[in-house]
């Protein structure tokens, strides 16, 4: 019962990121490239936000897990709003990019 009422109010336990890189999931960091430069996640990919739009196309597999950080999470919460409006089923913020790295 109270599954029932946690899943109808959208309420889930947060995701595992280690978990999801160790099965294949992709890293976007949506800051600037010199922002970028100054520090990332082991592995990410740099798409800027303003232009990710653009670059969806080098994402072709829709299904596969995409985590999505930046600095503050800001960024990166509009990332996945990108992404899941054009099709991407496993997208999660990852939120700033150091914290994610932690947790990794």
């Amino acid at each position: 019962m109270l599954e029932s009422i946690k899943r109808l109010f959208g309420i889930t336990p947060p995701p595992d990121f280690a978990d999801l890189v160790k099965n294949g999931a992709l890293i976007i960091d949506v800051r600037s490239p010199d922002e970028f430069k100054q520090g990332h996640v082991k592995n990410a990919k740099n798409i800027p936000l303003e232009h990710l739009q653009g670059e969806l196309k080098s994402l072709k597999d829709k299904d596969r897990p995409i985590i999505t950080c930046c600095a503050s999470g800001m960024r990166s919460a509009s990332a996945k709003g990108v992404l899941k409006s054009n099709g991407y089923s496993q997208v999660y913020n990852g939120g700033g990019w150091q914290r994610l790295d932690s947790k990794l």
